[in-house]
């Protein structure tokens, strides 16, 4: 009998990734599956809680709320970004993705709501926050092995498990 998925197990997934109107907005069709170790935070927490129970080879269809998913949305993720700051040379339009950064220098998502004279609407919500997400999941592998960080001083970030 197969190994039931437990937290802290490494397994490969493929699934579908869907709004409740149909809209794919993820896939791993035609692509590896989806590596990760199941708690460590890789995933969304209603993916991660639905894979715990599951089998190599079982499938199942979930749906997870945006409280277990990308949250709420959040007008406190809204902001006026001067105009000034913007490189002449760059077109900005409304619904464009742009990456900011944070005061640590970290790289952040945003999407241009609107332009005014002197300010660009920006939205740093993630894009599936306040949708309920449905996925279709199917176990690739279990047993894994996680996967080696690189834990460098070149690797840029602290990983958490090197000590850098």
């Amino acid at each position: 009998m197969a190994a039931i998925v437990e937290k802290g197990d490494t397994i490969s997934v493929h699934y579908t990734g869907r709004l409740a109107d149909g809209e794919i907005f993820d896939s791993s069709e035609g692509r590896a599956p989806l590596k990760f170790t199941v708690g460590a935070g890789q995933m969304i927490p209603g993916f991660d809680a639905a894979v715990v129970g599951m089998a190599q080879g079982d499938k199942k269809t979930i749906s997870i709320a945006p409280d277990q998913a990308y949250g709420e949305r959040s007008d406190d993720f809204l902001f006026d970004f001067p105009r000034a700051n913007v490189p002449a040379d760059m077109e900005v339009e409304e619904g464009m993705q742009v990456h900011l950064q944070d005061s640590a220098g970290n790289p952040v998502p945003a999407t241009v709501v609107s332009i005014g004279e002197e300010t660009i609407k920006m939205d740093c919500n993630h894009p599936l926050a306040g949708k309920t997400l449905e996925f279709d999941i199917s176990i690739a592998e279990t047993g894994l092995e996680p996967d080696k960080h690189d834990c460098s001083p070149s690797c840029g970030s602290c990983c958490g498990d090197c000590g850098h």
